[in-house]
């Protein structure tokens, strides 16, 4: 029986050691209790996994629900923004529930599909690098390039007008962050729940197949499925998670590559490493670390312990794709290693379900970038540099560079 480890409230969620470091508690906790009791912000406790094995099977069993309407959720925030009765998102089903839901919007993130988008992901990279490059240095790069490619991405994708973007990356900004009031993140979510539920009624009057929200109308109304409050949920996580998480995967693997020159060599002499490396920064960063959060539904034993009806669990995806029975020396950069199969992206009927479209604008922008700029190089220190530190979603706050 895995002994159960207590970690002080204030301390969990915890800070990561080092830009490129998980805290020194997920090697602890790995190598001492790998499934282990932790009390949370809100005086709960809950399972924390360690191991990358018992993370995936975890994600992977039915008996673990992603129900983030559960009392017994386990909540990294403390304070709920959404009222008891507003719609499920998708990452918040279980089967039956999730499957159609799933399925229905799948087929707009197919390889082919996002490949049919990489010209036009590649002129919006050239074009946001043609800005840079005539504009004075130092540039920030979240601002001129990290941010702007996705934002513009997944408006152009969903049908959303790029003109707002400052309005929902603010409010989104707001809501991922773990300083931000309870009152701040409710008031953030109902502006972006708002302006997604005006704009989906606009285009209810004449819908189009030209983006993403006017084809699920289209289809919606033809199978008989179609429910307003279900798309303005979906639009809201495709939103959000479209822009904020790729955008901070550019700066880091930004970073990271001008860290450790012997890698950026092997990306610039072939572009064909560029995919691998693209798997291996996910899992070196894992900037959604506790999004693999579930509750058990029953009692389930796994690793040694059983885990009762009721009680929450965290699977670390950051100590997963640290642990080094999954990676060997999980600590280095090593973008020859294949890291298929690490859980940056989760695992499971809940994998995300845009990683085709992020791992083709990850490669886009670090071939691009790199090509375009070889001289490219931080304006300032890594420990100098703005990561975000308190946020759900990992990254970087501002990255100055030069040329």
């Amino acid at each position: 029986m895995t002994e159960a480890v207590q970690i002080r409230p204030e301390q969990f969620p915890l800070t990561r050691e080092c830009p490129f470091s998980p805290p020194k508690e997920y090697r602890d906790l790995r190598e001492e209790a790998p499934i282990a009791r932790v009390n949370l912000l809100d005086g709960k406790w809950a399972w924390a996994l360690t191991r990358h094995e018992d993370v995936r099977t975890m994600l992977s069993d039915p008996r673990f629900s992603a129900d983030r309407s559960n009392p017994d959720f386990p909540q990294m925030v403390m304070g709920r923004v959404q009222d008891d009765d507003a719609e499920k998102s998708l990452i918040s089903m279980d089967a039956p529930e999730h499957g159609p839901a799933r399925r229905a919007v799948l087929g707009e993130f197919t390889v082919r599909r996002m490949e049919a988008l990489r010209p036009r992901i590649q002129e919006i990279v050239d074009e946001r690098i043609d800005a840079m490059l005539a504009g004075p240095r130092p540039v920030d790069l979240v601002r001129e390039l990290s941010l702007p490619v996705p934002s513009l991405v997944i408006c152009e994708l969903l049908g959303v007008p790029y003109s707002d973007h400052e309005f929902f990356q603010a409010h989104t900004a707001t809501m991922v962050s773990r300083q931000s009031s309870v009152p701040d993140r409710r008031a953030a979510f109902q502006a972006v729940q708002t302006y997604l539920g005006d704009l989906i009624l606009l285009k209810e009057k004449d819908p189009s197949e030209d983006d993403l929200l006017g084809r699920q109308i289209i289809k919606g109304r033809e199978e008989g499925t179609y429910r307003h409050r279900a798309l303005v949920a979906m639009a809201f996580l495709l939103l959000l998670a479209g822009h904020e998480t790729t955008a901070n995967m550019i700066s880091l693997s930004t970073v990271a590559l001008l860290e450790n020159p012997d890698q950026l060599a092997l990306v610039k002499a072939d572009p064909a490493r560029t995919l691998p490396a693209v798997e291996e920064l996910l899992r070196y960063f894992t900037i959604v670390d506790t999004v693999t959060a579930r509750v058990a539904t029953e009692d389930v034993p796994l690793g040694g312990v059983t885990i009762r009806a009721g009680e929450g669990v965290l699977g670390l995806g950051f100590a997963a794709n640290r642990d080094p029975e999954a990676f060997a020396d999980p600590d280095d950069l090593d973008i020859e290693r294949g890291a298929r199969h690490h859980v940056a992206f989760g695992f499971g009927p809940h994998q995300c379900l845009g990683q085709n479209l992020a791992r083709m604008e990850l490669q886009i922008v670090i071939d691009t970038l790199f090509r375009r700029i070889p001289d490219l190089a931080l304006a300032e220190p890594v420990g100098k540099l703005a990561f975000k530190d308190e946020a759900a979603i990992y990254g970087m706050y501002s990255l100055p560079v030069t040329w």
